[in-house]
This record gives C-alpha cells, structure tokens and sequence, in this order.
C-alpha cells in the first residue's frame, strides 16, 4: 500500500481512515501517539486491576482483623500503569522529590473499617 495513492485519488479517505483505526498495537504509528500504553492490552490492565484490588483487600482484612494495639501495616501500592511516570510517581522519586509519597494519607481505623463490613 502507498501512502500516495491518497495523493493521486486511487485511494478514498474514508479507506485510509479505516486502515489507520485498525493499526496493529505493535506499529511504529500507534507507539507514538499512544507511547507505553500501546503495549498494554485490556487484559494487562484488567489484570492490574485484580492485583490492586486483592491487594486492598488483603490489608483491610489486616486491618480490621488486628489487635488494635499495633500500628496498621501500610497501605498497598498499585501496580503502575503505562502514564503514571508523567503523574508524577516515578520522576519525583527520582529528582529526590517525594512529597507527594510523604504526604499523609487518611487511614480508615479498625472500627471505620469494621463498621463497613459489617
């Protein structure tokens, strides 16, 4: 296929608008208008998704379930996806910036927490 068939009539924009909608993830056209998320499928973040949420879970069950006399565990991390370094996690950390990862986060307390499952 040539690009300059577009050119010379010989191919319809309505074609070429299709053929560049149906891209395959791999190439070099989606990868640089979509950047790191091209690698992504739906099933990679689906399965973020589920490890993040088990990963909640695991804690509230630690949290609600403890001795109360303890401090909490921390709060999970998620599994970072494709745009979270333009956010700001990662470029913070390392410019040796990281106030946004000091600052305070509100922990539900066991009681809150016990209230919600209950």
């Amino acid at each position: 296929m040539d690009l300059l068939d577009w050119h010379r009539g010989e191919l319809s924009s309505r074609r070429l608008a299709i053929l560049i909608k149906h891209l395959p993830r791999d190439s070099a056209t989606i990868r640089d208008t979509d950047g790191e998320a091209a690698e992504w499928s739906v099933t990679d973040y689906l399965l973020a998704a589920v490890v993040d949420h088990l990963a909640a879970a695991n804690w509230m069950f630690s949290v609600v379930n403890g001795d109360g006399e303890s401090d909490p565990p921390e709060q999970p991390v998620p599994v970072p996806r494709p745009g979270d370094a333009e956010e700001g996690g990662e470029r913070d950390e390392e410019a040796g910036d990281t106030t946004s990862a000091d600052a305070p986060q509100a922990v539900p307390s066991p009681s809150e927490l016990a209230r919600f499952f209950g």
